[in-house]
């Protein structure tokens, strides 16, 4: 009887014990449920938060990909008027190369022609300066060019005509060179300076006076006396001049025909200019002589101006100018010709 009591309390006490047990899993279960709902909680604002910045940004992107789609939708519309304009202008540019291949095909078609009429045209040019004036030069630069315009003919009858044009080429280039314009400058300049000449009868007080302004007196080491004397010691010397003259003088000419005299000496330079550019050899070199026997004669042959005449009338004088010019009758029939067949051609 006296075990029943523990018994009992034994008893008693294993409920509560299991019921501690119990309610300390249920607060612990409770707390994981918390702790879990709550950490739930946390990661769903956090993903809700996420998505709503997503979506923020998406509404963004599709505002930013509106604008892009309408601005591509502006420049589609500039690009389909621009690509309108674009076709309008390629009609116009292949009408345009239509109307310009067939005026093309009729200048081709008259390209020979053409080739030939200029060819013409340039020899009559180099025929005129050959005969007119003389001059190789120009003709040679008009027969080069006549053949370079041939060149891209390539035909047998265009290749015949330079041949004939070859052959002229080579016989201008054959001929001496004479300077036309040059000499002719020279006669010009000869005309100006026998102007300056002095007659014999005015030699002296011309020559003293250019002796005195070409050899002044040196002044410098004279006293103040020998300074005032030596102009009027000057003037006297001058007074009085002794010369040999070894041939009888000229008679004193008026004035009248002093300038009678200088017109002829000028009129005797241009025909011998003019007997220059029409390769007179006989004229021009009578001229010449006309003109230093006149020197010699009636100026004075003393002055530097007349020694320098006297130089360049020799040096002209020497030059050869009678050259035989060739007519290029050989080049201006073969372009005759060429003509002919081009019209029994059409």
């Amino acid at each position: 009887m006296a075990d029943t009591p523990n018994t009992t309390s034994s008893d008693r006490r294993k409920p509560s014990l299991f019921a501690n047990t119990a309610l300390i899993l249920v607060v612990i279960a409770l707390l994981t449920l918390a702790w879990q709902w709550l950490n739930t909680r946390h990661r769903f604002n956090e993903v809700e938060k996420s998505l709503s910045q997503k979506l923020e940004a998406y509404q963004e992107n599709n505002q930013q990909s509106l604008a892009l789609a309408k601005q591509a939708e502006e420049r589609s519309t500039e690009a389909n008027a621009r690509t309108v304009i674009l076709q309008q202008k390629l009609e116009e540019s292949r009408d345009q190369q239509d109307v310009l291949q067939t005026l093309y095909d009729q200048l081709a078609e008259n390209r020979e022609a053409t080739a030939v009429a200029e060819v013409e045209q340039l020899l009559t040019i180099a025929n005129q300066q050959l005969q007119l004036v003389g001059n190789v030069k120009t003709a040679l630069l008009a027969l080069q060019a006549a053949d370079k315009r041939l060149e891209p003919l390539n035909l047998p009858r265009a290749n015949q005509l330079r041949e004939t044009l070859a052959l002229e080429i080579e016989s201008l280039r054959k001929l001496p060179q004479v300077d036309i314009v040059g000499m002719s400058a020279q006669l010009e300049k000869l005309a100006n300076l026998c102007a300056t000449i002095p007659l014999i009868s005015a030699r002296q007080p011309t020559f003293n006076a250019n002796a005195a302004q070409q050899n002044p007196a040196t002044t410098e080491s004279l006293n103040a006396f020998q300074k005032a004397a030596y102009p009027i010691w000057n003037d006297i010397k001058n007074l009085v001049t002794v010369e040999r003259i070894d041939k009888p003088e000229p008679p004193l000419l008026s004035t009248d025909h002093t300038f009678y005299l200088r017109e002829n000496l000028k009129l005797r330079l241009l025909t011998a200019r003019i007997a220059l550019l029409q390769h007179d050899e006989v004229s021009y070199k009578a001229d010449l002589a006309t003109v230093t026997t006149w020197i010699n004669q009636y100026y004075d042959a003393k002055h530097p101006n007349a020694i320098l005449a006297f130089k360049q009338l020799k040096k002209l004088s020497g030059n050869n100018i009678d050259i035989q010019l060739p007519q290029l009758t050989e080049s201006i029939a073969a372009v005759n010709r060429y003509k002919l067949s081009l019209e029994k051609a059409d």
